[in-house]
């Protein structure tokens, strides 16, 4: 596996050996012993699958502690554009961002720690991620920010998206406490 470091302390981006042949495709998705090489030792404890069509971005959400997850997220089918932003109060990269194209077609994954809000939207027809979390979803501990928020200043690659009503309606980052 190719492990890429970014300009965001502990996002990880993954690269895994893909075994292409006529009949398809094999790669490992996961293995602990690789993982813990690279650096990620936390346990996943449940899988997501979400499944969106062309212009919907989902996010940006975090999970407030003492249930911040890492999550280790990839795309089975289509493309999107991920981002991160850091929500770590005395971090020297607080408020940053950082964009990666994920897609069914290059393999690559991103490992998103805790103290990160993560969101993304759908360059493709449709695409279907999925994402190991490392704790269970607790509600009461959910939060997001502003997909556009100018505080934050992400450059998407789309003006109009297609957003869930709770998407439209998070508090802006400036009001969002540290993590």
């Amino acid at each position: 596996m190719n492990v890429q470091t970014t300009s965001l302390s502990g996002v990880l981006l993954l690269e895994p050996r893909v075994f292409p042949d006529a009949r398809g495709f094999f790669l490992e998705s996961y293995n602990r012993r690789a993982f813990a090489e690279a650096g990620i030792t936390c346990e996943f404890v449940q899988d997501n699958h979400s499944k969106s069509a062309r212009g919907t971005l989902r996010g940006l959400h975090f999970q407030r502690p003492p249930r911040a997850q890492d999550k280790l997220v990839r795309v089975v089918a289509g493309t999107v554009y991920d981002v991160v932003v850091d929500l770590r109060r005395g971090s020297p990269t607080f408020g940053r961002w950082e964009g990666f194209t994920l897609g069914a077609d290059n393999f690559r994954m991103l490992f998103v720690p805790g103290g990160f809000a993560h969101g993304f939207c759908v360059l493709s027809d449709t695409a279907e991620m999925c994402y190991k979390c490392s704790d269970f979803y607790a509600p009461d501990l959910q939060g997001g920010i502003p997909w556009n928020d100018p505080d934050v200043g992400i450059a998407w690659p789309l003006a109009d998206p297609i957003l869930s009503e709770r998407d439209r309606n998070h508090p802006p980052f400036a009001a969002v406490p540290g993590l």
